[in-house]
């Protein structure tokens, strides 16, 4: 919530530092101070997913840049998230054989450094409404979710589909060895899903010149559903389990694209980082509501349950798709009277 209050640059320099603290955290075998960093890595993740987007929304509506600008933007941010996992993970690796296992986390603090100091001397600074404080910024968010239903639409598509990319995160390596009859390449696999998120973020490219983007968001859940269904029903032919999985890291690459410029367009200036950030909550439980209680369920199961979860956030899309268009249409009838009756 306080995204909107205080400066976006500034709280993206403060992710940088709670971050670089955290890292510093795995120095010490000491259970209360690693507890800390994670309590430190998880208030540095919710500033991540909120204030650096909320900047760079802002500043292309500042400046009068087009949608198809943002529209770019956005998927440019997921190829390069795709480049940057492919060679952060071969660094880890290599750093963790050589140097030990908290040598990446070191790594990663001097990268955390260079961001803060790419920030600080090459971004100018943006607000939400700076006449808010705390309060009045969660207040505002609340009205806004009553007042406009797409927002809650949105809001909940992004924690279903969310919610089944991070279960899928923890699921994909025991889906893919229990038929396995020697080691496999988990590092080439990962690579692979990598190289087909930056696939999905180039498809969107092409996508949104020809359709918009709740029309490709839709799209993109009906297909994932189907990927994660897969390892449900045919669970002993890991070829086709694992081309799902890489037909999902695809649809991936489309999703986060898609789901930035919905965000964008539906969810008001003010209020953006705060209702992103509500939305992580319904998340983060259903998370943890599976992760806990994995041990009593079946691969299969999991994957099931993901693919119920993301057939509803079609049912959702589909809804919120319908509304957009009304919206859409009736703001043009409008606009057509208007220039008849002048």
């Amino acid at each position: 919530g306080i995204n909107a209050e205080y400066e976006r640059k500034k709280l993206c320099l403060a992710f940088s530092l709670i971050y670089s603290a955290s890292c510093i955290t795995k120095l010490y075998n000491n259970f209360h101070i690693l507890l800390l960093g994670r309590l430190l890595s998880g208030i540095a993740t919710s500033l991540l997913f909120s204030s650096f987007e909320s900047w760079m929304v802002h500043e292309h509506h500042f400046h009068s840049w087009s949608s198809r600008s943002l529209s770019q933007t956005f998927s440019l941010a997921t190829l390069g998230n795709g480049i940057v996992a492919i060679i952060s993970g071969l660094v880890a690796s290599y750093l963790a054989d050589h140097y030990g296992f908290v040598s990446p986390f070191m790594m990663a603090l001097a990268v955390l450094l260079l961001s803060f100091l790419l920030v600080a001397f090459s971004w100018s600074e943006n607000y939400g409404d700076a006449s808010m404080d705390t309060m009045s910024t969660f207040s505002s968010a609340i009205e806004d979710l009553k007042r406009d239903i797409s927002i809650p639409l949105l809001g909940f598509v992004q924690s279903l589909f969310e919610a089944s990319m991070y279960t899928f995160v923890f699921m994909w390596t025991p889906a893919l060895t229990v038929t396995a009859t020697e080691e496999l390449p988990f590092g080439l696999i990962f690579a692979s899903y990598m190289v087909c998120i930056m696939i999905g973020s180039s498809l969107f490219s092409i996508l949104i010149s020809k359709h918009s983007a709740d029309f490709i968001l839709r799209g993109v859940l009906a297909v994932s559903c189907l990927c994660l269904l897969v390892p449900f029903f045919v669970p002993e032919r890991p070829e086709l389990v694992l081309s799902s999985f890489l037909s999902f890291e695809v649809c991936c690459g489309l999703y986060f694209p898609s789901i930035g410029v919905l965000r964008s367009r539906v969810i008001p200036e003010h209020s953006r980082s705060t209702i992103m950030n509500f939305f992580r909550i319904p998340l983060n439980f259903l998370v943890v509501l599976v992760l806990y209680q994995i041990k009593h369920l079946q691969n299969e199961t999991v994957f099931l349950i993901c693919g119920l979860w993301l057939f509803l956030a079609f049912i959702l899309q589909s809804h919120l798709s319908t509304r957009l268009f009304l919206i859409a249409h009736d703001s043009q009838e409008e606009k057509d009277k208007d220039g008849n009756d002048s």
